[in-house]
């Protein structure tokens, strides 16, 4: 049985075959945080930040936006 690829994972798809996430990600890493400095909650993962900063940018989505389009 062969399963339908869903809207979500086709754009993901396609976001990774524009952005070279690899890369991008091993550059960000270095200054990314391990650990709340202050004892918070941890950090989100950077691949997950930098995929939504794309995301933001190339839909010209404020931050509320944004967090209603994750939302959904």
């Amino acid at each position: 049985m062969v399963k339908k690829q869903a809207r979500r994972e086709k754009f993901l798809a396609e976001m990774e075959a524009v952005a070279p996430f690899s890369l991008l990600l091993s550059l960000i890493e270095a200054f990314y945080p391990r650990v709340e400095p202050h004892g918070g909650r941890p950090p989100y993962p950077p691949g997950m930040i930098l995929r939504i900063h794309l995301m933001q940018n190339w839909y010209c989505l404020r931050d509320e936006a944004m967090e209603h389009a994750l939302i959904d």
